[in-house]
């Protein structure tokens, strides 16, 4: 969901911001001074095994965005041209384009209207024998019904693969988004809740697919750092064709920063979800974002509903020249020119026309979140 706007004075609310200081600084420094700075180096070793005991994993391979961790885990499934794989149509389109990239096909499932996460029941019903996998995408970070997509798709014999793009610090029913299947990929865009810029990662719990990961997204050999000690010239042998996927010591050092931040990242954007929810509770023409009860969000974004009564563009308009930045949320992927005519999915194309993103980062003060909710309260009653 990127913000195509800029901050024009001292005075505007910005949509999203990362946060970062004096540790990351200090981290990088670190990184400088040992003379490795490339990619899939002890640092990044370092934080694979921190963020895999973070979201409940026995392993994690770091990858230079969540797009590269995406096609990496179709890959290592075995995903091949001809097949089909599900997956939930409200999301940013790089969880389509992983599957085309792969070239298989996505088959879009509609969501549900509160959680704009995948309708496990319209995603069993797109099941056909071209049929592989299901690709859920936790929506603005909340997990949609991971136990009825693992029942699905055991019933079926497909895999289950978690997009938690936007998800680091989520739980589904007690346990960590990133767990909830048999892979997932995270991101550490500088929109998510914890960040180097750009970056990602490939979780599981199965040690063959990540460790075939791992040489994929080193051009298909061994990373250099695991042959590091060795008393012979070691010479890898290249198996198969792979990418340059890595993410390098430089960003990971950051990332380990940003772990110990996230307890803290997640308590301060929860505490604005809760300013904003509590705001708008009585404001005609706008429905706030649910949480499920067995759930926890780590609220990458807070995205309103604007009824289709009221002009979201108008809207929009209006904020940002109050100096409160807001976009879209995200997209309703079967809409997209790119994967041709589609079936008609009205509760995602629904949403993609009624939804508004409002500022939300752990660098948000109450005084800031306030003018949010004054702006959008008396653009709204103007426009009503």
């Amino acid at each position: 969901m990127p913000d195509s706007q800029t901050p024009d004075s001292p005075e505007t609310v910005v949509l999203g911001q990362p946060t970062v200081g004096d540790e990351e600084l200090a981290a990088v420094a670190a990184v400088f001074k040992s003379g490795w700075l490339a990619g899939a180096g002890p640092v990044c070793r370092r934080f694979e095994e921190r963020f895999a005991a973070a979201v409940g994993t026995r392993h994690a391979l770091s990858t230079s965005n969540c797009g590269s961790a995406l096609y990496l885990g179709l890959r290592v499934l075995g995903v091949q041209p001809g097949d089909e794989v599900i997956i939930g149509d409200y999301t940013f389109p790089a969880t389509g384009h992983s599957v085309l990239q792969v070239g298989a096909t996505p088959v879009f499932a509609d969501v549900r209207p509160d959680i704009w996460c995948a309708d496990h029941q319209h995603v069993e019903a797109l099941i056909t024998p071209r049929t592989v996998g299901i690709l859920a995408v936790d929506v603005a970070g909340q997990p949609g019904d991971f136990d009825d997509y693992r029942a699905i798709a055991d019933k079926h014999g497909l895999w289950l693969f978690e997009d938690a793009a936007c998800a680091a610090g989520a739980t589904y029913r007690n346990r960590p988004a990133g767990s909830l299947a048999d892979l997932a990929a995270f991101s550490f865009h500088g929109r998510k809740g914890i960040t180097a810029g750009e970056g990602g990662a490939l979780v599981s719990d199965r040690a063959d697919l990540i460790d075939h990961a791992r040489k994929l997204h080193t051009y298909g050999i061994e990373p250099a750092h695991g042959r590091e000690g060795s008393r012979e010239l070691t010479i890898p042998a290249f198996l198969e064709a792979g990418y340059n996927f890595r993410l390098s010591d430089v960003q990971a050092a950051i990332m380990n920063v940003q772990l110990d931040r996230l307890p803290d990242l997640l308590a301060t954007r929860r505490g604005v979800a809760k300013r904003y929810t509590e705001g708008f509770a009585d404001l005609e023409g706008v429905d706030v974002p649910v949480v499920l009860p067995d759930r926890e969000h780590p609220w990458q974004s807070y995205i309103l509903t604007i009824s289709p009564e009221i002009d979201r563009g108008e809207v929009a308009l209006r904020l940002r020249e109050r100096g409160v930045q807001c976009n879209f949320g995200t997209y309703a992927s079967h809409l997209q020119p790119v994967y041709g005519p589609q079936p008609s999915l009205p509760v995602s194309a629904d949403i993609f026309a009624r939804h508004l993103a409002i500022p939300m980062h752990s660098n948000l003060t109450d005084a800031q979140a306030d003018r949010v909710i004054t702006g959008v309260r008396e653009v709204v009653t103007q426009l009503s």
